[in-house]
């Protein structure tokens, strides 16, 4: 049996930069046994992400460039909580049909992934898409940026779990 669980509460918060994605702040924590502690968070605008599934049991990934680790990797297809007032489960209808050219007859949510909870508040929200259907030509999304050269692939499931335990 545990002891009673510490309440932690904010004594004060210094913000230290803010952006259009994310903002960083120092909170002053109240600590277990009486004394407080400066902690470093980065507030983020939050995420989704989309484990799309066709009817032969292919999953869709994009490859797309990430700056931040200087390489292209293989990734679902997700985007940034960016849009004012833009329900979760319309996000990634939106993120799916900007990065995949795909619509979804149905979205399920799989799950809520806090991604570095050690410093940093960013959610993930990740659904399940299915009944793929494609987008039409003329109303496809103009890629920029690192979204330019994005590639997107069809592969199995398993050898998609693969790719990730690899």
């Amino acid at each position: 049996m545990s002891a009673v669980e510490h309440r932690y509460e904010v004594r004060s918060r210094q913000q230290r930069w803010s952006g259009r994605v994310f903002e960083v702040v120092t909170d002053e924590v109240t600590m277990p046994g009486g004394g407080t502690a400066a902690r470093d968070i980065v507030r983020h605008v939050g995420a989704v992400a989309v484990v799309a599934l066709d009817d032969a049991g292919q999953v869709v990934l994009i490859r797309q460039y990430r700056h931040a680790v200087g390489r292209h990797l293989w990734e679902l297809p997700a985007g940034l909580m960016d849009v004012s007032g833009e329900d979760l489960a319309a996000a990634a209808a939106r993120e799916l049909a900007e990065e995949a050219d795909l619509t979804a007859g149905r979205l399920d949510v799989l799950v809520d992934l806090h991604t570095s909870p050690g410093f940093t508040d960013e959610v993930v929200r990740v659904f399940l898409a299915r009944d793929l259907a494609d987008v039409p030509p003329e109303q496809r999304h103009e890629r920029r940026d690192e979204e330019a050269d994005l590639q997107v692939l069809r592969i199995d499931l398993d050898e998609a779990g693969g790719m990730v335990l690899a």
